[in-house]
């Protein structure tokens, strides 16, 4: 059987011995794509002409759209998406689209043309200059995520070098240390706020964009020590790392139609991740804040963000903020790293 079926081509297993893939109408195949994931629906475009007709249909690929995604794309310049059919549109917005307190993205877009299996799809190379926040697609579900940078919170005495410095992702990304690698360690914004020492930890963010209906997630993205260079070496110190075992953090969650959520975790529970033999330090971790519903796309939702130790019998230091992911919460079950319980 599976012989049989690696044989079929265009015109059928054999020519002239009976019905084969090329005779079925690339509107029925468009029907059969609505339910097929954007992955799948490229590879199958390398069958025949009907397969590679339908993977293009604009129906097809607007089934794939959030049904607000003129929302995302007025985030761009109009003439970045006035002349694209619905799968570069999809491809578009499956790319991260920065933008700041709602406005439109300030950035050049280099657009090329590339076949990925068997699609021609459109790569997008994005320049960045200055955005807090980003917001993508996932290729698969075209679920739409949100990713908030350091940078757009208020942070208790980032004014002060004292106890924060901004630190380039260029010193945060993969590298070898003596202590541990890090096989994870990208970071999505090219910058990351480092707290030497403080006694009133305090990080707290908000935004407000229109979400399709969904279930999300918030996440907290963090890291125990500093990455720095050496002898052309990326490596990571932990000599500011401290106070995060005696008192726990609580990350709490609300948004404007009244949800809200809090939990606390251990940020360096020295003794439980021996026992497990784990390590936190050097690790990106995302902890989860919580879970809200988004049930219709107008008004739009505000949320609201957080995480605080202000207990001030202690100081604690040695720590590195990304960002806040917000994502449709089965998918970041299954794709994004889990966080430390």
């Amino acid at each position: 059987m599976g012989s049989s079926l690696s044989n079929l081509t265009e015109w059928g297993p054999i020519a002239g011995d009976g019905p084969g893939l090329g005779d079925i109408p690339e509107s029925c195949v468009a029907c059969v794509f609505l339910y097929l994931t954007p992955p799948e629906i490229c590879n199958l475009a390398r069958l025949n002409r009907a397969f590679r007709g339908a993977a293009s249909s604009d129906a097809v690929w607007e089934s794939k759209l959030p049904h607000n995604y003129q929302d995302l794309l007025d985030l761009l310049p109009p003439e970045r998406y006035q002349n694209l059919c619905k799968k570069d549109v999809f491809a578009l917005l499956s790319t991260p689209v920065p933008f700041d307190d709602g406005n439109k993205a300030s950035m050049c877009i280099l657009l090329i043309g590339f076949r990925c299996f068997g699609c021609y799809l459109l790569n997008l190379t994005v320049l960045r200059y200055g955005m807090l926040q980003e917001v993508w697609l996932d290729k698969v579900t075209g679920r739409v995520c949100l990713s908030i940078s350091t940078k757009a919170m208020s942070i208790t005495g980032i004014e002060d070098r004292r106890y924060w410095n901004w630190v380039s992702t260029e010193e945060s990304s993969p590298l070898t240390q003596g202590e541990h690698i890090d096989s994870s360690s990208d970071c999505r914004f090219n910058i990351v706020a480092y707290l030497q020492q403080i006694w009133w930890f305090e990080v707290d963010g908000s935004i407000k964009f229109p979400l399709p209906p969904d279930i999300y997630t918030v996440f907290f993205r963090i890291h125990l020590g500093r990455f720095s260079k050496r002898l052309g070496r990326r490596v990571c110190y932990f000599e500011h790392t401290h106070g995060w075992d005696i008192k726990p953090v609580r990350f709490d969650l609300s948004t404007s139609d009244g949800q809200e959520s809090s939990t606390e975790f251990y940020l360096d529970d020295c003794a439980e991740d021996e026992a497990n033999g784990c390590h936190k330090r050097g690790c990106w971790i995302e902890y989860k804040v919580g879970e809200f519903i988004v049930t219709e796309s107008n008004p739009t939702t505000e949320i609201r963000f957080s995480m605080k130790q202000i207990d001030c019998t202690h100081s604690k230091g040695g720590i590195c903020v990304d960002n806040v992911s917000i994502i449709p919460s089965n998918l970041k079950a299954g794709r994004w790293r889990r966080a430390w319980k």
